[in-house]
C-alpha cells in the first residue's frame, strides 16, 4: 500500500496552492488516504517508547517534546507490527523521489539564499509527541534549515487550536538568520494552521520564516506530528526570495 500513499502525497504536495504572505508556505487537508491515516492512528508508538528531544538532538528547553527516531536503537525497540509500518513509510519519505518533490515545490525560493552554487541537501523525519505546557515561540529554525513539512496526526477535531502559528515581528524591519526563539511580545500572530487529523503545514526557511507554538495548556495532552526537515551541509544566510532553483546535490 505504501506506493499508493506515495504518489497520493507527492501529488498533494505537487499541487497544493502556494501563500507567499509573510513567507512562502501551504495548507494540505487529507494528505494521506483515509485507509492509511486510519491505520497510522493505530500503530502510533506507546508514550514509553518516546525519548525526550534532549536525549536524541543538542538542544536544550523542550521539556515537553518527546520524540522517535525512525532508524537506530529507539526505533529497533518498537513491536514488529509498529517497526513494519513506520519502516515502510520512512522508506518513501526520506531519501527518495519525495524529497525532489518538495525540492521543486519550493525550489525558486530557495535562489537568493544558495545562488547557482551546487549545496548537500539531506532529509530526515521523526515522530513528535508534545504534551501539556510546550510552546515554541517565535523563531525562523536553525541556520541549515532548508525546508519544513509537519504532518498533523491528531485523532479528532478536539485538538484543532493546537496548530503552529505564523507570526510577523512588530517592527517590520526585523529579520533574523535562524536559531533564537523569541518573546510573543514582539510579534503579531498572523495565522495559526488548525492542528486538523491528516493534514500537513509546510514552509520554506527564510530569514522571516517566524514560526511557533502558542502555550497548551490542555490537561493530559498528547499533540503528535510527523516532522518532515530538510537541511544544507553547511548553514547559509536565510533570505526571503528568489527567482530561480538552484542547482542541488542530494546527500540523501
Amino acid at each position: 500500500m505504501s506506493s499508493g500513499v506515495d504518489l497520493q502525497v507527492c501529488y498533494e504536495v505537487a499541487n497544493a496552492p502556494l501563500r507567499l504572505f509573510p513567507y512562502p508556505h501551504f495548507f494540505v487537508q487529507n494528505i494521506f488516504p483515509a485507509e492509511y491515516y486510519a491505520e497510522m492512528q493505530e500503530m502510533l508508538p506507546d508514550s514509553s517508547d518516546m525519548l525526550p528531544i534532549a536525549d536524541v538532538r543538542p538542544v536544550k528547553g523542550y521539556d515537553e517534546r518527546f520524540v522517535l527516531t525512525l532508524t537506530g536503537p529507539q526505533f529497533e525497540s518498537l513491536t514488529p507490527a509498529k517497526r513494519l509500518f513506520w519502516g515502510s513509510l520512512r522508506e518513501w519519505l526520506v531519501g527518495g523521489r519525495f524529497g525532489q518533490v518538495v525540492l521543486n515545490k519550493f525550489g525558486q525560493f530557495l535562489d537568493q539564499r544558495f545562488g547557482k552554487e551546487e549545496i548537500g541537501l539531506y532529509d530526515e523525519a521523526m515522530l513528535v509527541q508534545d504534551t501539556t505546557n510546550y510552546k515554541l515561540g517565535p523563531h525562523t529554525d536553525a541556520p541549515r534549515k532548508v525546508i519544513t513539512l509537519l504532518f498533523y496526526l491528531p485523532k479528532d477535531l478536539s485538538q484543532a487550536h493546537l496548530g503552529t502559528s505564523l507570526y510577523m515581528p512588530k517592527d517590520p524591519n526585523f529579520r533574523c538568520p535562524g536559531g533564537p526563539h523569541y518573546p510573543h511580545e514582539g510579534f503579531e500572530k498572523l495565522k495559526t494552521m488548525p492542528f486538523l487529523p491528516n493534514s500537513l503545514f509546510a514552509f520554506v526557511k527564510t530569514d522571516n520564516s517566524f514560526h511557533g507554538v502558542e502555550p497548551i495548556g490542555d490537561a493530559y495532552c498528547k499533540r503528535w506530528l510527523l516532522l518532515y526537515d530538510m537541511y544544507a551541509q553547511q548553514a547559509k544566510p536565510a533570505a526571503a526570495s528568489s527567482v530561480t532553483t538552484p542547482k542541488v546535490e542530494f546527500s540523501f
